[in-house]
């Protein structure tokens, strides 16, 4: 008898559970969704610190340290004081997030949608971005993968000291 209760018990839970989630009062959980545009006030912000990061970017091609993979100025080169995404996509070693992202939409775009990408600098050669029997991203057919840890960790120091969140 007691052994009948618990199975009784046991499947009435099973039930439950079943009612639960098929007819759930309560509402399935979502991503955050694209809200478009941020307020007036944070998009002159935005155009102010995009006009900063431009001068910047003069700067550190003054001074040889700045070569990026698109037109447009790479935040993440110029917060770590300077990158030459040139020679790290050649040398195969690895690039930086930002350009990763950069090489990664124009080559889904060429491959996948047909689409020219005009974002990207003049010295990328867009016929050598491909992928390979993996699915990952290739460039002059070598692998492109973003920089180990151990060099993020040590433009995450330097980023923070020129920030000046951090003392040298």
């Amino acid at each position: 008898m007691v052994q009948f209760r618990r199975i009784a018990f046991g499947g009435a839970l099973v039930a439950l559970g079943y009612l639960l989630g098929t007819f759930s009062p309560f509402t399935s959980v979502r991503a955050q969704e694209a809200g478009g545009l941020p307020s007036d006030d944070a998009a002159k912000k935005i155009l102010d610190v995009n006009d900063k990061l431009k001068g910047a970017v003069d700067i550190l091609k003054l001074e040889s340290r700045y070569e990026a993979v698109t037109k447009a100025a790479n935040p993440y080169a110029v917060l770590v004081g300077g990158l030459n995404a040139k020679e790290d996509l050649d040398a195969g070693h690895g690039v930086d997030p930002d350009t990763f992202a950069a090489l990664y939409v124009a080559a889904f775009d060429m491959k996948k949608l047909n689409l020219r990408d005009d974002t990207l600098a003049e010295w990328v050669d867009i016929s050598q971005l491909d992928y390979d029997g993996d699915g990952r991203l290739t460039y002059g057919g070598k692998v492109v993968r973003i920089y180990p840890v151990s060099r993020l960790k040590k433009l995450r120091a330097q980023r923070m000291v020129l920030s000046g969140d951090v003392k040298k």
